[in-house]
């Protein structure tokens, strides 16, 4: 290269080393306070999962993996971590079940459709706090409304947040209430992307409703069925504000999630290391039914 050809190529290489740096610069506070909010608190879990302490770093001891051996030995974990799967899986089940079911009755017209729709959706903006005291009160023995409904009826009054084999039921029926219509929006929007003439060429081969249902709309319903279980069973696994206002992890440890332990241990026992450590754990959980969404969100870009 002549030294006219070599100084030409410097001067084009400065000109345009602003513009392949602008986007970084530009995205730098976003990575700041994403490091700062999120990066930082999880390292800092991780490590607080290492010691044993009752709060920072101070007069802490290093025990290695010993948390997590604890945890491993632990029953009310163990109990904590069946309560969150069982409600996990249940909840997803009849969530998407529902939502599947909701999309299907309101995929066709009829009148008074949009206030019906408006209705269903009614629970899901109003906040956890809200729906949990409105299903307190009809929860209650004596005067509560499901009661006074069974009673009406002639059956006996039932103990729904004070009975063990019943309370974990109970808030699995109040997050139906609140986060079915979730799962409905994002079946619904699938199901209107079906091409019609797809039905249309069905109905002419002579397919009934039951086979058009089968091989037709649960086929091209799949990724959007798929989506709605994925995200709601991320949040189901989290699950803490409904077990905190209704039942504090009681009656005994009934309703007790993982993340209720991690509160109980963190912030009643003063146990940072082993709530921490079981907060590891949950995030673990997590994380990877996040990676499984993000693939499957990946895939279908690529397809």
């Amino acid at each position: 290269m002549t030294s006219e050809g070599y100084s030409q190529f410097n001067a084009f290489d400065l000109m345009t080393a602003p513009r392949r740096l602008l986007p970084w610069l530009l995205l730098t506070p976003a990575l700041i306070i994403f490091a700062g909010l999120t990066l930082y608190p999880l390292g800092r879990t991780l490590a607080l999962s290492l010691f044993a302490t009752d709060y920072g770093f101070e007069n802490a001891k290093f025990i290695g993996l010993e948390n997590f051996r604890e945890l491993w030995d632990s029953r009310f974990f163990r109990q904590a971590v069946t309560n969150t799967v069982l409600f996990t899986v249940v909840a997803t089940v009849l969530e998407v079940a529902a939502g599947l079911g909701l999309a299907l009755l309101l995929d066709r017209a009829f009148p008074g459709r949009t206030l019906v729709m408006t209705l269903l959706l009614a629970p899901f903006v109003l906040s956890t706090m809200v729906v949990t005291a409105i299903w307190r009160a009809w929860f209650h023995f004596d005067l509560g409304f499901l009661n006074n409904l069974l009673r009406t009826v002639g059956l006996p009054g039932v103990p729904w947040l004070f009975d063990p084999n019943l309370a974990l039921w109970s808030i699995v029926l109040v997050d139906l209430w609140q986060t079915a219509p979730f799962a409905f929006l994002i079946i619904f929007a699938g199901l209107r992307l079906i091409p019609q003439d797809v039905y249309e060429a069905a109905r002419v081969d002579g397919a009934g409703p039951w086979r058009r249902f089968r091989d037709m709309t649960l086929p091209l319903l799949a990724p959007y069925l798929f989506v709605a279980a994925l995200l709601r069973s991320v949040d189901s696994f989290k699950l803490f504000d409904k077990v905190y206002a209704m039942t504090g992890g009681g009656p005994g440890q009934a309703t007790e999630t993982v993340s209720m332990f991690v509160y109980r241990q963190g912030f009643r026992f003063f146990d940072i290391g082993l709530a921490s450590a079981a907060a590891v754990v949950m995030i673990v959980v997590a994380g990877l039914l996040a990676v499984v969404y993000a693939a499957s969100l990946l895939k279908g870009a690529g397809r």
